[in-house]
């Protein structure tokens, strides 16, 4: 098992370093929690952020299925994201709570748009989280600046869009359908209120 696992991570981080497309340079440190699964919610992705607040390093999320980070208590939860995702390519405004590696747990606002092949085959899944526990002003704030840059990026690689291999078209429309989901998300309502 951990030899197979070695070598499922070893060839996605082979795939990554040659496949990686500009678009999905955006999230690689991006200070939103991002990942990519597979159609079955395996983890084929992840950025440094998604790990960090997990408590992983990234070579111990790769391959693993998408509840390992979640408590037991919100697996239906998680089961009825997926179902949804199933059905309607994307979800949305989903809470969700996610448990670190220390067993701690924290409270999400989850959001999912497909990734798709040439032949509109489901590929996967760009999903981005919010850590609830942390919006504040100065969070908020950061959050909105990447989004304009992100953005900006995406506006950039849209102009050389039809040069874009079939991997790089895939990855692009994915993070736009995603960034676009994002845009209906007020940060301001996640804002922690003293209570």
């Amino acid at each position: 098992m951990v030899l197979a696992r070695f070598q499922f991570n070893k060839q996605v981080s082979i795939f990554d370093k040659v496949h990686q497309t500009e678009a999905r340079k955006i999230l690689k440190d991006a200070p939103i929690m991002w990942r990519r699964i597979n159609s079955i919610g395996i983890i084929l992705d992840c950025n440094s952020t998604y790990a960090a607040k997990l408590g992983y390093a990234k070579s111990e999320i790769l391959g693993r299925p998408i509840f390992e980070h979640v408590p037991k208590e919100s697996w239906n939860e998680m089961n009825d994201s997926l179902q949804k995702w199933f059905e309607t390519g994307e979800v949305s405004h989903r809470k969700i709570t996610f448990k670190r590696q220390d067993g701690s747990t924290f409270p999400a606002l989850l959001h999912a748009a497909s990734l798709y092949d040439k032949k509109n085959n489901l590929l996967g899944s760009n999903t981005v989280i919010f850590d609830v526990s942390e919006m504040e002003d100065s969070k908020i704030k950061e959050y909105e600046e990447f989004f304009k840059t992100a953005k900006s990026k995406l506006d950039e690689i849209s102009k050389d869009y039809q040069k874009l291999d079939e991997n790089a078209k895939s990855e692009y429309d994915g993070l736009k359908k995603m960034f676009d989901l994002l845009s209906s998300t007020d940060l301001n309502e996640l804002k922690i209120t003293d209570s």
